[in-house]
């Protein structure tokens, strides 16, 4: 069994939530007619990221996610969304996944906060993993930074995820390293990893697009240009096992080795 999913490569109408949601309808409506039974968005879409802004910090319950919920139901399919969710002392920087009932099946608070942007004194950081099912698969939620450490992926393999889910708002100016990190990520866990990144320029930075699907073999499934695109994989259970089958890294990993390692530095 196969599950298409979407990387819905947008730009977010700055400072304007309910024009990017009209947006986001209709890209879900393309999707959804094309047989995605997932669709995911850049980072902290449809409010569109910005690291500096307090605006429109809301509750899970709040009118964002009320809406992604609600555009989920009528469309059948899952969404994976972000918004800036409310917490105590600073907001969290949040994905959620969103069922094709509107139910919500998971939500990731960003773990690793981008210091170089003060990111740490904007948001407080995650402290979970993100995971949920989907069409007999199990996914997993990271966030942008998140890609370059390596540790939480490897913990998603650990706790089954098949296919992790990244938005992401990747500016220009690191683009190489965005494609480099997509492709290990997924190569090194042997399972699937959608990057979606955003694009255009906001008055924070400008950004790449180039939204990407890697394979459970580190091969790119899907890519995405600069410029608003959807771009589909269809991934499996089956695609991984045989990936595995050929090259046994977990079976052959040494975490006994590891932990002692790290217990003595």
């Amino acid at each position: 069994m196969t599950v298409r999913i979407c990387a819905a490569q947008t730009a977010c109408a700055w400072g304007r939530p309910a024009e990017t949601l009209d947006a986001a309808a209709s890209a879900v409506e393309a999707a959804a007619a094309q047989g995605a039974r997932l669709i995911a968005f850049p980072e902290q879409y449809p409010i569109g990221w910005d690291p500096f802004a307090r605006f429109r910090v809301e509750e899970l319950g709040g009118a964002t996610v009320t809406a992604l919920c609600d555009l989920a139901r009528r469309n059948a399919v899952a969404i994976v969304a972000g918004f800036r969710e409310r917490h105590d002392p600073l907001p969290r920087n949040t994905s959620v996944a969103i069922g094709p009932g509107g139910e919500i099946l998971s939500t990731y608070a960003k773990v690793h906060l981008f210091s170089p942007a003060r990111e740490h004194e904007q948001f407080s950081a995650g402290h979970d993993l993100g995971i949920f099912s989907l069409e007999g698969m199990t996914f997993g939620l990271a966030l942008c930074y998140d890609l370059r450490f390596p540790d939480l992926f490897s913990l998603y393999a650990a706790e089954g995820a098949e296919c992790i889910i990244v938005p992401a708002a990747w500016p220009c100016r690191r683009a190489e390293h965005w494609e480099v990190f997509v492709r290990a990520r997924a190569l090194e866990n042997q399972y699937f990893l959608a990057g979606i990144n955003t694009i255009g320029t906001t008055p924070v930075d400008r950004y790449c697009g180039r939204s990407m699907v890697a394979g459970p073999a580190g091969e790119v499934l899907a890519r995405a240009k600069e410029g608003e695109e959807l771009i589909f994989a269809d991934i499996s259970s089956a695609s991984i096992g045989e990936a595995r089958a050929r090259i046994p890294l977990h079976s052959d990993r040494r975490d006994d080795l590891y932990k002692r390692l790290r217990k003595d530095m």
